[in-house]
């Protein structure tokens, strides 16, 4: 069950990871997945609602 656990995690925080970086937003957000049930959404919502600080980014240029 361990190691099952950590293979599930680095297969979901690993990518969440590169798209909350992408997104202009601390990898670090993606940390919250490991919560269960909770953290999906958080994350979820987080990347659907909030303004993207990278799309700011761009608007300027």
């Amino acid at each position: 069950m361990g190691i099952w656990g950590l293979i599930f995690i680095v297969l979901l925080v690993v990518p969440l990871w590169r798209v909350c970086s992408r997104a202009g937003f601390n990898g670090a957000i993606s940390l919250i997945v490991i919560m269960p049930v909770i953290g999906v959404f958080v994350v979820g919502a987080v990347l659907s609602f909030c303004a993207w600080p990278q799309s700011k980014r761009i608007r300027r240029v």
